[in-house]
């Protein structure tokens, strides 16, 4: 059975290639939904321009799949909320030396 638990567990598994820190920990996904096994991702980026926006929903896409259980899945791009560092974990914080 797949669980938001074990989606948000493989996300941990994706970056932003520009910043050494998981899309999870950066508060990059907004949510997980899972139907039968169907899985999508809601997610935003750390600013709209980001040149690498294909490339990383290619990634997020790419691991949902390899997840068991997991037959299909989307990831949708939304830009509101918009994105700021206050949405990172202490940890991110804390390695990317935010205050």
């Amino acid at each position: 059975m797949i669980t938001v638990e074990h989606v948000y567990e493989a996300l941990k598994e994706c970056y932003d290639p520009e910043i050494p820190v998981n899309i999870v920990d950066l508060g990059l996904v907004y949510g997980v939904t899972i139907v039968d096994g169907w899985v999508g991702v809601k997610m935003t980026l750390t600013t709209p321009g980001c040149g690498m926006a294909d490339a990383i929903v290619s990634k997020v896409r790419e691991r949902i799949l390899k997840i068991p259980g997991v037959n299909d899945g989307d990831v949708r791009l939304v830009w509101n909320p918009a994105w700021n560092p206050g949405l990172m974990s202490p940890s991110a914080k804390e390695q990317l030396g935010v205050k």
